[in-house]
């Protein structure tokens, strides 16, 4: 890593200011820690690295070893583009003093629209070993982080399993955000049932041909309808602390992209049918084009007021009444 980010924190010396309490609640991997079970799963992620299945990329590479064949080119240790209080997440998670984001380069996804570019597709920022992302949350934390929230995690899930059961021994407490593009496998989330609190997911898009087209992937559609499925049988809807703070819970985002292309009308009715019409939906307008969207002729406008509207209603109309945007 380099100095600029060493400087934010001592890796000799744990935090020692107590974690944030207003969120009065106990974080999941706790009780995993007690038991021993944490360890246990962050020696079960470490070995999968070695026929990597922890993506719904299934690239199967021994990534401990080689790069060659892992779309996603992280290998054994995690590549941080920056982390600190990041206060432009949902209200919900940010709070007074900020969700203490680590944002990971490279991801699983090759999203032609991408918003997070930079971070997402160059990948040259600092190699990170478990000790030292363990020491970023706890650093955060020490800030006053109200959580830690874990951007684009899907291709580094062995890697924050090993470095919260590092931090979790060094006082780590706050509740922990899996912030993801929602192409995640089982076999990750069995792995991090029961560690994280809070999961975050993308439903990019009700159509797995679009998805295809647009972030390169296969069965988009049908994978992230599972993914979604099992994060809320994890743990179920968003709930908040007095504090108007999320502590649990599942909280889902969509994009809405111009000319109908993100399937705006099939994502809210498979949560309002299959999920619930509890869920806390974040419909988001900001889509503008940006990485090669502007040589995409039907991704190369905003979105439209009228189309934003026309998504509101059709998530309302099904019932969804806990939305942000």
């Amino acid at each position: 890593m380099t100095s600029d980010i060493k400087e934010r924190f001592d890796l000799t010396t744990p935090a020692t200011k107590p974690a944030h309490k207003d969120h009065g609640f106990h974080a999941a991997y706790l009780n995993l820690l007690e038991s021993g079970e944490l360890a246990r799963r962050a020696g079960i992620a470490r070995q999968h690295l070695q026929a990597c299945d922890l993506c719904a990329r299934y690239c199967r590479v021994d990534r401990l070893r080689t790069l060659q064949g892992a779309v996603c080119r992280i290998g054994e240790h995690t590549v941080v583009y920056s982390y600190g209080a990041h206060h432009g997440e949902e209200d919900v998670l940010r709070g007074r003093n900020g969700s203490g984001t680590i944002f990971f380069s490279g991801r699983n996804l090759r999203c032609e629209f991408c918003q997070n570019w930079q971070i997402s597709q160059k990948r040259a920022r600092h190699q990170a070993t478990t000790e030292e992302l363990a020491a970023m949350m706890l650093d955060l934390q020490t800030q006053g982080c109200h959580n830690i929230n874990f951007v684009s995690p899907s291709h580094v899930v062995a890697q924050i399993l090993e470095a919260t059961l590092i931090a979790a021994r060094q006082g780590l407490r706050l509740p922990l955000v899996y912030n993801t593009g929602g192409y995640d496998s089982p076999e990750a989330l069995a792995l991090l049932d029961g560690v994280i609190d809070i999961y975050m997911p993308d439903m990019k898009y009700g159509d797995s041909a679009i998805a295809r087209r647009y972030s390169h992937v296969r069965d988009y559609w049908e994978v992230n309808r599972a993914a979604v499925r099992e994060m809320y049988r994890q743990v179920g809807d968003l709930q908040l602390g007095e504090n108007g703070l999320a502590y649990r819970g599942l909280l889902v985002r969509h994009l809405v992209l111009p000319n109908g292309l993100a399937g705006t009308e099939k994502v809210p009715a498979f949560i309002a049918r299959e999920i619930s019409t509890n869920t806390y939906l974040n419909l988001m307008d900001q889509y503008y084009p940006c990485y090669r969207a502007g040589e995409i002729p039907e991704l190369s406008r905003p979105v439209s007021a009228a189309e934003y509207r026309e998504a509101l209603d059709i998530a309302r109309r099904l019932g969804l009444a806990r939305l942000s945007g």
